[in-house]
């Protein structure tokens, strides 16, 4: 008999590997793509640092209201009304102007508050505190087979080009635009959530309640925000928000503009694929052995992905210029820039990064089932800051101090996680101690 909550998993990360195939990709690449642009175009004036920084203000902002309106269209909807707005975005790449580019951005940035936001509301409803684990690392690893699916094209689209000219540009953003079409569809046709009845769950006496009006979600989301423990994770949302601003636009965009590395522009799509592998392998990991793992704790988990970033901290400011973020570069590294040292630092990002997300949707699904909308939210809010703040200062600041950056806020946001797991693991033996009671007394009885 088919578990119809884990099949809904499968089909909500099918959908977003699709969609993020084309999303990803074109993040991954689009400081190449438009620098190729400004080549052929002197007038054009679009900035891929910007506009993504714009896409993650605009996500911060509304991800306040995205709550709101998942309590009035429900998850679904308003995972399908936010997946048509990165169609738009990738589409706007063939007509490049730098104000539809900007428009287009934020555009998007409000759509990515709504599919987020529900995505998360549709998983927590298809899991329970047993399985929520496992579902995060299934959804996880799939959709970040998105990296490895999209970069793989861009590799062999980008193979023996110096400029990407306007005839590969066309092809790249046609293909793309039409799989994440394909995602679309299939969020369409995603089934009313559900999930298997449990016998005990301590962690939450009940599971996600009735939904609130929008006032309501809105008030219950600020009030959840400024709790001692959300206050605590959200130092560790900010970090992985710089992360990903770090591993999806820039250090690709480093790699490119490097001198010392042969075939450069297409090292970016083996870049994508290796961080894709690394995302994949530590989501299908936890999807895998998630109910085992959930038993050692998230902390560990979470202290393996900060060793594993600060491990690739240290070899990228070994192996790159300073001024790699900026444009081509002749400059020198520490030592001789090795192109294999290069891509095995971009597997190290994409695991250790796995390693956070996966711990944190199976925190928020699990502490916070009955406010899975607001809770997801607020990460997705505080995840975006940091991915608008590494976006906005990768256009000044030198490779070397975003690393730095990089490893104070991994150092903190770390120590963070670590005791919101520690009081929520004690207050989990406190609830199962006084049920064990009850049940005592009940025997007695």
């Amino acid at each position: 008999m088919i578990n119809k909550s884990l099949l809904n998993v499968f089909l909500l990360g099918l959908a977003f590997m699709l969609i993020f195939t084309a999303f990803q990709t074109m993040g991954n690449i689009e400081k190449t793509i438009l620098t190729s642009i400004q080549n052929e175009d002197h007038t054009f004036n679009g900035e891929a640092y910007y506009s993504l920084a714009i896409i993650y203000v605009f996500f911060s902002v509304f991800n306040w209201i995205a709550p709101s309106v998942i309590s009035v269209i429900g998850s679904k909807f308003s995972m399908l009304i936010g997946g048509v707005t990165y169609m738009l975005f990738i589409l706007s790449f063939l007509i490049p102007r730098g104000w539809l580019l900007y428009t287009t951005s934020a555009i998007l940035g409000v759509g990515a508050a709504l599919i987020w936001t529900g995505q998360g509301n549709y998983l927590t409803l298809n899991s329970t505190k047993k399985d929520i684990s496992r579902n995060s690392g299934i959804f996880w690893a799939l959709l970040q087979l998105s990296l490895f699916i999209g970069n793989t094209f861009v590799f062999f689209a980008f193979k023996g080009q110096e400029e990407i000219n306007q005839k590969t540009r066309t092809v790249v953003i046609v293909t793309l635009a039409s799989v994440g079409v394909v995602g679309l569809l299939v969020v369409l046709c995603l089934p009313k959530a559900t999930k298997e009845a449990e016998e005990d769950e301590p962690e939450e006496a009940e599971r996600e309640a009735a939904p609130d009006g929008p006032l309501q979600a809105l008030v219950g989301a600020l009030r959840l925000f400024f709790t001692g423990n959300m206050l605590l994770l959200s130092v560790t949302f900010l970090y992985t928000g710089l992360e990903l601003g770090f591993f999806s636009g820039v250090y690709s965009s480093c790699i490119s503009f490097t001198k010392a590395f042969e075939d450069r522009k297409q090292l970016v799509g083996v870049s994508g694929i290796f961080i894709g592998l690394g995302e994949v392998l530590g989501g299908g990991l936890f999807g895998i052995f998630g109910n085992k793992t959930v038993k050692w704790g998230r902390d560990p988990i979470v202290a393996a992905g900060y060793v594993l970033h600060t491990a690739s901290f240290f070899l990228i400011f070994a192996n790159l210029p300073n001024e790699s973020p900026f444009g081509d570069t002749d400059e020198s590294a520490y030592i001789t820039s090795n192109a294999v040292l290069a891509i095995f630092c971009s597997f190290l990002l994409g695991l250790g990064d796995s390693f956070y997300n996966t711990q944190i949707y199976s925190l928020l699904g699990s502490v916070y089932a009955d406010r899975s909308a607001p809770a997801f939210a607020i990460f997705k809010f505080t995840q975006s800051i940091g991915a608008a703040a590494s976006f906005f200062y990768a256009e000044h600041v030198g490779l070397y101090a975003q690393l730095g950056i990089l490893l104070a806020s991994g150092t903190l946001g770390s120590l963070a996680f670590i005791r919101v797991e520690w009081v929520a693991r004690k207050r989990n033996l406190l609830l199962a101690g006084e049920q064990g009671k009850r049940i005592e007394v009940e025997a007695s009885d």
